[in-house]
């Protein structure tokens, strides 16, 4: 697995900054949070890692691995194994499931197996996360409830093993069972595969069950703290108005 090292990010839109000095470095295996007031740039930073044309991504470097992710397009980031969850993932009519994940499996690991041996990859891991067997000839997240919109995240996860995980908010909505069901299937994944995983949140309900190994705190478009879990017990008590 590879390590995500950002220094220096800027992000701008319409050339409007929005971001400025972002550095972190994300090791294989590692679990960091990124919390933050509303508006205060997370899901910038995200969409403008995966490379989104909305945003002007400049820095002094941004690696995964030994490979600049600075001039490569979205599908290449996404080969090269950075994955983002959307906070409101699009319904896809006519998308299946299995589907939409056999291309990303294909495009993922520059093959072409058949229908048969995906099936085979696609059962494994579903019984592995637990998932009904009709959930994958359903289209992509049309009528799906919020919980089966996370679960089909993990399943993502599971099938496409990226080396670094971007997470929008996947707590949103969800309740102490749902919370429970990812963390433990985010922990079986990351174990099995040794992925690093950011997670944008501005809550602490999943501390219960998902202890974080850095926390990071952004603040009108500037990281202005990092610390342990530690960091994200004093948000819960105290806010993000004790944080200089």
């Amino acid at each position: 697995m590879k390590t995500l090292t950002i220094k220096d990010a800027e992000v701008a839109v319409d050339e409007v900054p929005i971001l400025s000095n972002i550095s972190l470095t994300l090791l294989p295996g590692e679990t960091h949070w990124l919390m933050g007031p509303n508006g205060s740039g997370k899901s910038t930073l995200a969409n403008a890692l995966a490379g989104h044309p909305k945003y002007t991504l400049k820095a002094k470097d941004i690696r995964l691995g030994d490979r600049s992710l600075t001039e490569m397009s979205v599908h290449n980031r996404a080969q090269e194994g950075l994955f983002l969850s959307l906070q409101y993932p699009p319904a896809l009519e006519g998308v299946t499931v299995t589907n939409l994940l056999k291309n990303a499996y294909n495009a993922r690991f520059h093959t072409d197996v058949s229908v048969l041996e995906f099936r085979n990859i696609l059962k494994a891991a579903m019984e592995e996360l637990e998932l009904p067997q009709d959930f994958t000839s359903r289209y992509v997240h049309a009528g799906f409830s919020g919980g089966e919109k996370k679960r089909l995240e993990m399943l993502q996860l599971r099938i496409l093993e990226p080396e670094v995980a971007i997470l929008d908010e996947p707590d949103s909505g969800l309740d102490v069972d749902g919370l429970k069901m990812l963390a433990d299937q985010l922990r079986y994944i990351q174990q099995r595969t040794g992925m690093g995983i950011l997670i944008i949140t501005h809550y602490t309900q999943l501390l219960e069950y998902l202890e974080p190994n850095y926390v990071h705190v952004l603040k009108s478009g500037q990281l202005i703290q990092s610390g342990d879990q530690e960091l994200a017990r004093r948000i819960q008590r105290e806010g993000y108005g004790s944080l200089s």
